[in-house]
């Protein structure tokens, strides 16, 4: 028998041990020892009952990853489930830490479950476009029933052990986790005492005859995925596999539910989430991070200065994550705004139950915020949350540098500046890096960690260990204008500026843009940031902007009149009081015919088509440029970056997987047609055009 997986001899019991730890992983090799040491069991006329658990702190937290797509390896998990649920003695799933996935098809296949307190149980298949394909579909639904069954599944959100033996998932709970192995063995012992054989879940009828032929609920929860899973293909189909629990024999339910497991592993989205989620685990491999004569500075005080939404939001991502924080402000009247930013967000914890009022008092204690450079002598790292402009973050930066101790890291949050020219005004460049954090950046995944020229390795690892501890992806860019994302976004940005002057709606192109899957439109977005963000970053590269550059005046005319977005009530949407939803705007219809009319233009129509090829395409060649210049490590990157970051929907992969998904030639002919009528902007990227010549795609170029 494999050592990955363990059958030991407890008197009568036999205990199978998943031992592949931390997470025991359901690896080729452990699922041929399972089918083992049950072949061994069924023999073994001497033994009784059967505990099935995972050595370490997990049970099993389901497919080995490393196996994704291949589904040829034999023997494959649905036999694994079969064999145990048809073992004549009773099996216990003893569960500690997790069972999600094709660890919890192992659980259910087993006749009785037991768990630590802390355990959780789920099956989050879905978040890779797929169900779940070892009876999961099918068992669940006849032990919970169809309500369960479909929000577990369809979310892939897991539940809580308390919860899941209240819905009768779990049969008995522990509160020692050290304990687990003899109190599975002491239940095992009572089930032979009181002659309690197998239970299957497969010839399990109760929720069946209780939902009879109601077929109502499928129906309801489909409208209901219209918005919770708006676009997405596997949560629809886990309701059809787990209707069939409902409608066919359990032996033709596992049938159907292998088809719909195996038609949704070829889809386009699941392709695109599994890229996403190996992406995710890529990132983080900086080169610095290899040096291992590098390692990250300590890290335990950070200082913040900048008290408004950005500023408060970082400080607040360093108290989660455990870090002293000391904010400063330059007045009292901006300290206490930061110190409101800050405490308001630990209020709402409090008043959505997710923290205690001793819970916050003990986090606040960490907080210290200041008027006073000088209180930020001894943090380890400081983070400069100031106004976008060079010369305000560049007199943080002198003070700075006349301030904190020697060894101690400072970053700059800039969106867009050159972080060596901020250096440069610091004795000691070597220790400057940028981290650049999304809005709200206590809620927000991402983090740019911007590398400039003079920077020292452990000073960038030190960047990543406080990504590590704020539980942040970290994406590692170049020091350009924008560095990845707002580069990239400053193109797409300008194309949906061109079709709107030529003759599309700003509402059509949101439209189309959101059915895309972005959870808003670009103009949408526009708003929500602020348009004198963008207007303030255009005044700054007005001096050095191309001539031949194509400008559009429309954005710049409504923050003349004062129109900002949601925070002045009115941008490209108007908003009502409050909300956060705006109202199409004729006076922008307007403003747009008329200075179509300034300049000239007749404008066309636009299909949704168009639209999506245009946005696209500018998204793509500008990456291919960042790739190109050696700002992004890798594609995977780019995607990875457009996806926290940006909204760019997870199920496409990223739009360097959905460029690679949709073909590069394609992209690159409708660059060159698009050229014709503006060279200039349509200018093809070297990179692509390489790409293309060698038929090869971004994915090759991944490492």
């Amino acid at each position: 028998m494999t050592d990955k997986v363990l059958l030991t001899i407890e008197g009568d019991v036999g205990i199978v041990t998943l031992n592949s730890p931390p997470v025991n992983a359901l690896s080729q090799e452990i699922r041929k020892g399972l089918l083992d040491a049950f072949s061994k069991i069924e023999k073994d006329n001497s033994l009784k009952a059967v505990v099935l658990m995972g050595h370490d702190r997990n049970f099993s937290a389901g497919a080995d990853i490393s196996e994704f797509g291949n589904t040829s390896l034999e023997p494959a998990l649905p036999m694994v489930c079969q064999t145990i649920e048809s073992t004549k003695k009773p099996v216990i799933a003893a569960i500690s830490g997790v069972a999600l996935g094709g660890g919890f098809e192992l659980a259910l296949a087993s006749h009785y479950r037991m768990s630590t307190n802390s355990a959780k149980v789920g099956l989050p298949e879905v978040h890779l476009g797929l169900i779940p394909g070892a009876g999961g579909t099918q068992r669940l639904p006849r032990i919970v029933g169809p309500q369960l069954s479909l929000e577990m599944i369809t979310s892939g959100k897991p539940i809580k052990a308390k919860k899941a033996q209240a819905e009768g998932l779990i049969d008995q709970i522990i509160e020692d986790t050290a304990s687990l192995k003899e109190e599975a063995i002491q239940y095992a012992h009572t089930l032979i005492k009181e002659n309690q054989g197998p239970r299957r879940s497969s010839e399990r009828k109760e929720q069946l005859e209780k939902q009879g032929d109601d077929k109502e609920i499928f129906i309801n929860f489909k409208n209901s995925l219209q918005k919770t899973a708006r676009g997405l293909y596997s949560p629809f189909k886990a309701v059809d596999a787990i209707k069939t629990a409902f409608t066919l024999p359990f032996v033709e339910g596992i049938k159907k539910e292998r088809d719909i497991f195996l038609d949704c592993m070829s889809s386009a989205q699941s392709k695109g989430l599994v890229h996403a989620f190996f992406s995710e685990r890529k990132c983080s491999k900086f080169p610095e991070a290899l040096d291992d004569n590098e390692p990250a500075r300590k890290l335990d005080a950070l200082g913040v200065v900048g008290g408004g939404t950005m500023g408060s939001g970082i400080a607040v991502a360093a108290l989660d994550a455990g870090l002293t924080v000391t904010m400063v402000e330059r007045d009292e009247e901006s300290i206490e705004k930061g110190k409101h930013n800050v405490t308001k967000v630990y209020k709402r914890h409090i008043e959505k139950g997710r923290m205690t009022e001793d819970q916050v008092n003990k986090v606040l204690e960490r907080y210290n915020p200041s008027t006073n450079f000088e209180d930020l002598k001894n943090v380890d790292m400081v983070i400069e949350a100031v106004f976008e402009e060079l010369n305000v973050k560049q007199e943080v930066f002198k003070t700075l540098d006349n301030v904190i101790r020697p060894g101690a890291v400072m970053a700059s949050n800039t969106s867009y500046l050159n972080i060596d020219k901020i250096a440069a005004v610091t004795s000691r460049p070597q220790d400057v890096l940028g981290l650049h954090f999304f809005s709200p950046a206590n809620i927000m995944k991402l983090l740019e960690v911007v590398i400039p020229s003079n920077v020292k390795a452990d000073v960038v690892n030190t960047g990543l260990s406080l990504a590590k501890k704020m539980k942040k992806v970290p994406v590692r860019a170049g020091n350009c204008d924008g560095f990845i994302g707002n580069r990239i976004l400053s193109k797409y940005g300008k194309v949906v500026a061109y079709m709107m002057e030529d003759g599309a709606s700003p509402y059509d192109i949101d439209k189309a843009i959101f059915k895309f899957g972005l959870p808003m439109g670009i103009f949408q977005m526009f708003d929500l940031a602020g348009l004198d963000i963008g207007w303030a970053n255009r005044k700054r590269q007005a001096a050095t902007r191309d001539p031949k550059e194509r400008y559009v005046h429309i954005l710049d005319l409504l923050c003349e009149k004062g129109n900002y977005g949601q925070k002045t009530g009115r941008g490209f949407y108007i908003y009502q009081e409050g909300a956060r939803r705006g109202e199409e705007d004729p006076e922008v219809l307007e403003l747009i015919d008329e200075e179509r009319k300034r300049k000239g233009i007749t404008p066309r129509q636009f299909t949704e088509e168009e639209i999506l090829d245009r946005y696209i395409a500018a998204m793509v060649n500008e990456s291919c440029n960042v790739l190109h210049e050696g700002m992004a490590s890798r594609p995977s990157d780019i995607d990875i970056t457009l996806l926290y970051g940006y909204g760019f929907p997870r199920h496409r992969g990223g739009p360097m997987k959905y460029a690679d998904q949709i073909g590069l030639s394609k992209i690159l002919d409708n660059i060159k047609r698009y050229s014709e009528e503006d060279s200039f902007f349509w200018s093809p990227s070297p990179l692509l055009i390489d790409l293309v010549d060698k038929g090869q795609n971004f994915d090759s170029l991944n490492k």
